[in-house]
Parts: structure tokens; C-alpha cells; sequence
């Protein structure tokens, strides 16, 4: 706490009265606050407890799009609380803090409030354990449902939230933890999640548990669960980590253009080290579903519409979503507005790929991509270091956002330009920041002023001039005049696109 000095006894003794009695309130418990505080999503997340653990155990029938169970929730608390919420929009059935029973009422559709027995001291470990039943595909939460249900089973995949329709949880990426993720579901269908396939058991006739482990801090939206009848193969990567995909067979004639892509994974993660530093997490792998318009970046395990194979191979989008598993699930945002910590960097690693297969420098690719939008473009008006909840995953904020990454590299250099990618993902790796901190760390890296580049790329509307008189440049003189006509990959040409 700061305080402004007065001059005079009387200022100093009533200064201390107020430091006095501001202590003493503040250590009275209260309710832990309804929301992290993100000004997009004002309920996303919760005040009062740090989560450090998600053990979620399930049952669920494809049949009726029935889903039950119990997750139990490791935390601690950060004050004293009289109360705290969960995100979560099913029905529950009961709710014990430190096994004893607890009230809970919902205050808002997809927001829980649970009030233990007794007030929780600060810093107190607590265990929390949820049991509900529900069918997740009929709730609706700020008017969608992120549960998409599908003819074989159901994925709950989606971003910024999909946590609400199958586990309570803190649910915003400043509160990571690991998970336990075990699903009963009929044998004839497989259930995936994120991490290891450390198990999967059988206890009663027709049905089978599979259980997952994520060893590593996971945001919410990067856990993700699909059911279907899935073809999963196991085997491990180069470097002996466990490497799993699945594919939906009814991807029809996409699917092998699918395998052809997603088999590569362990080979594109191997040269995305190359260039942001080791990978962060103990498995590889990726999921293909027909049940998806988009690709998500789910850790360890990104999940596919076959939408982005109907043309044929498209290792670009594999490199998309496995560079958020650096920008994005390693080191995840700190506000919902900071996303083009995650989609500037992802959409430039499509770049880096280009470069790396012969098909077109990252400088060429940058450049062709800004020439293709006129200066009166509607495009230029979004921000895509705030873009606004509505425009949070437009193509300018993709597009835009790895043109700004092309022109710090320009700026800096490349020797500089790398050593800030691999400095970032080192210095917040399992964690999460902002992108005042990114700027913060490329002008220490690169002892150059930075601030308008990023000012007029990231917040300033209109198309940046460019060139040798301009504000940036993004290619340099000697680079070709003609640009080659690229595919933008990772947004499909259908409703959604790459996240």
C-alpha cells in the first residue's frame, strides 16, 4: 500500500489510524469476488482460492448425452473467506468444502456460490468436492452452449470457456493447475483428454474408463474431453514422449489428407523448438472430429475440424495450434484482451513453417498479407491488442497480429528477434502475462525503443504505413518484389476458424 506523506504529527497520527484500521478490516472474512477481474469476461474466474489440482471422474452415455460424476478441486486460499464461487452450469447434487457439507445456490447461470460450514482462514489448503448430473448439451450459458453434442458422442471444446458444461473450475488462464481426467463411456467409443493416457480399466460389462493425466499447469479452456468412435493410435515421439491421435472415420475422403498432417506433429514440434526453446509439456498427439468448425489448441493434444483437410495436407494449421502450445497454454495471457499473445505468435509460426519448407520466407508471407487488404479496409480497424469481445478472434487479429510480429523482427533483427521468443516462453513458462510485458522484454532485449512499433501495430486503427520512409518496414530491400498467392490456412472459408 502506497500513502502520500503530510507534513505535521497530526497527518502522521492519522495516517497510522487509517493503515490501523484498514488492517483490521480487511482481515475480517468476506466473500471471495465473483470474477478474475478480466474486463471482457467480468464472471470468468474467481476470487479468493488458487486451484492447484483438478481430479474430474465421469461417466457418460453418447445415447442421451447424459454426463455425471464428481471433481474434486485442490486449492488454497488467498484471504479469509465467508464464501466463494465455481463456474460451472450443471446441475449439482451436493457439495462438501474440507469433507464437510456445504451450501451453494447459482447466482447466475454458468456461477456458483458455495458457503462452507464455517469461514475459511487465508492461505488454508481445501479440498472441495463436487458431485452433479446433467444432459450438457441443453445448457445455456450467455446464450451458447460450448458442449457440442455429436452423433457418436460429444466434444466440449471451445475458447474462451468450455470448463462450465462438464467441470466447476476457477475458469480463467491466470489460475492453472494439473488435472486427473478419467471418463467411463461405452467400449465402443473412446473418451480423450489432455496429457497421458496413464489407464483405461474396465469395472462393469459394456463399458470402459480411460484415464488421463496432465502433469504440467493447464489452463481451463486447454482441457478439453472428446467422445466419439475414434480411431486412436499410440506410439512416441523422437524423443520417447507419448504421442496419441485420433481420428472420427467419418472424415470420409479428408481423412487421410488428416493423418498425413497430424502424424507430422512430432516433426513440426521438433523445428517449433527450434525456434521458441524446449517444448513444454510430456506429450504430443491431436484429435480430428467432424463435430468441429475450428482447431483448438488443447495442450498436449490440439483438436481439428476435418473442415482444414478437405483440399488435401495442411501441415500449416498443425503448426498453428502446437505454437500455442508455447504461446498460449505454457504461457497463457493475463486478460482476455492481451490475445494477441497467443494469435499473432501462432499465426507467425505458419510463417516460420513456410520459411522452413521452402514455400515462402515469413517476410514474403507478412508482406503479401498486408497488400491484400485495402488501407480502407475494415480490417484495419480492428485492434488486435484489444480487439473487443466481438472481434476477440477475427482474421485481424490473426492476420494483423503476425505482421506485427514480422515487423519486430525487421526492427530487431533476428538475432534479437529469437532470443526475445525464447526469452519470453522462459521467463513465463506455467504461468501468464501481458502484453505490456512483452514490450517491456523486447526493448531489454534489444536495447531498442519499441513502444510506438507496437503502438501502431497492435492499438492504433488504420492500415500502418510501411517502407523505407514509413513507420515499420516489413521485409528488407533486397527481399523480392513479387510475393507468392498463399492459402491463409488457419481461418477456414466456413464459419469458424483456427484458435
Amino acid at each position: 500500500m502506497r500513502l502520500r506523506t503530510r507534513a505535521g504529527l497530526g497527518a502522521v497520527t492519522t495516517g497510522l489510524a487509517t493503515v490501523l484500521l484498514a488492517s483490521t478490516a480487511s482481515a475480517a472474512p468476506a466473500p471471495g469476488a465473483p470474477g478474475a477481474g478480466d474486463p471482457y469476461y467480468p464472471y470468468a474466474g474467481n476470487g479468493g482460492y488458487d486451484v492447484a489440482h483438478y481430479d474430474i471422474r465421469l461417466t457418460y452415455q453418447p445415447a442421451t448425452d447424459q454426463l455425471a460424476g464428481t471433481t474434486t478441486i485442490l486449492a488454497t486460499t488467498t484471504q479469509e473467506l465467508t464464501s466463494f464461487d465455481l463456474d460451472f452450469g450443471l446441475q449439482v447434487s451436493s457439495i462438501r468444502v474440507n469433507n464437510a457439507p456445504a451450501a451453494f445456490r447459482v447466482t447466475r447461470p454458468g456461477e456458483l456460490e458455495v458457503t462452507p460450514v464455517r469461514p475459511l482462514a487465508k492461505h488454508q489448503p481445501i479440498t472441495v468436492v463436487v458431485t452433479y448430473a446433467d444432459t450438457p448439451s441443453k445448457v445455456v450459458i450467455d446464450g451458447y452452449t460450448a458442449w457440442k453434442k455429436t452423433p457418436d458422442g460429444a466434444l466440449a471444446v471451445d475458447e474462451p470457456q468450455n470448463a462450465q458444461w462438464w467441470y466447476p473450475s476457477d475458469d480463467h488462464p491466470t489460475d492453472k493447475a494439473t488435472y486427473d481426467v478419467s471418463v467411463e463411456v461405452p467400449d465402443d467409443v473412446a473418451a480423450l483428454s489432455t496429457g497421458t493416457l496413464v489407464r483405461k480399466t474396465k469395472q462393469r460389462a459394456g463399458w470402459t474408463r480411460w484415464n488421463w493425466r496432465s502433469t504440467q499447469p493447464q489452463n481451463t479452456y486447454a482441457t478439453t474431453l472428446e467422445v466419439g468412435k475414434f480411431e486412436v493410435n499410440q506410439s512416441a515421439t523422437p524423443d520417447g514422449k507419448p504421442f496419441t491421435t485420433a481420428y472420427d472415420p467419418s472424415a470420409g475422403e479428408s481423412l487421410a489428407a488428416a493423418k498425413a498432417s497430424v502424424e507430422r506433429t512430432p516433426e513440426i514440434v521438433g523445428f517449433l523448438a527450434s525456434q521458441f526453446g524446449p517444448y513444454p509439456f510430456e506429450a504430443e498427439g491431436g484429435v480430428v472430429s467432424t463435430g468441429l468448425t475450428f482447431a483448438l489448441e488443447a495442450q498436449t493434444r490440439p483438436v481439428y475440424s476435418t473442415k482444414f483437410f478437405v483440399s488435401g495436407a495442411n501441415t500449416s494449421v498443425v503448426a498453428h495450434e502446437n505454437a500455442h502450445q508455447w504461446f498460449g497454454d505454457s504461457v497463457s495471457l493475463g486478460r482476455w484482451s492481451d490475445i494477441w499473445l497467443n494469435e499473432g505468435f501462432a499465426s507467425y509460426a505458419e510463417y516460420l513453417w513456410s520459411e522452413h519448407q521452402g514455400e515462402g520466407t515469413a517476410a514474403e508471407l507478412a508482406q503479401y498479407a498486408y497488400d491484400s487488404h485495402p488501407a480502407d479496409a475494415p480490417f484495419w480497424q480492428v485492434l488486435p491488442g484489444d480487439p473487443g469481445v466481438a472481434a476477440q478472434f477475427d482474421d485481424a487479429v490473426y492476420d494483423r497480429g503476425a505482421m506485427a510480429v514480422q515487423a519486430l523482427r525487421t526492427a530487431v533483427g533476428d538475432e534479437a528477434f529469437f532470443a526475445i521468443l525464447r526469452g519470453w516462453v522462459a521467463q513465463h513458462r506455467g504461468g501468464d502475462a501481458r502484453i505490456s510485458d512483452f514490450v517491456a522484454l523486447a526493448e531489454q532485449v534489444s536495447g531498442k525503443p519499441l513502444r510506438q512499433l507496437f503502438q501502431t501495430w497492435l492499438f492504433t486503427a488504420g492500415k500502418p504505413a510501411t517502407g523505407p520512409n514509413g513507420t515499420v518496414t516489413l521485409r528488407s530491400a533486397a527481399q523480392p518484389e513479387s510475393y507468392p498467392s498463399i492459402e491463409r490456412t488457419h481461418r477456414l472459408l466456413a464459419a469458424g476458424g483456427s484458435r
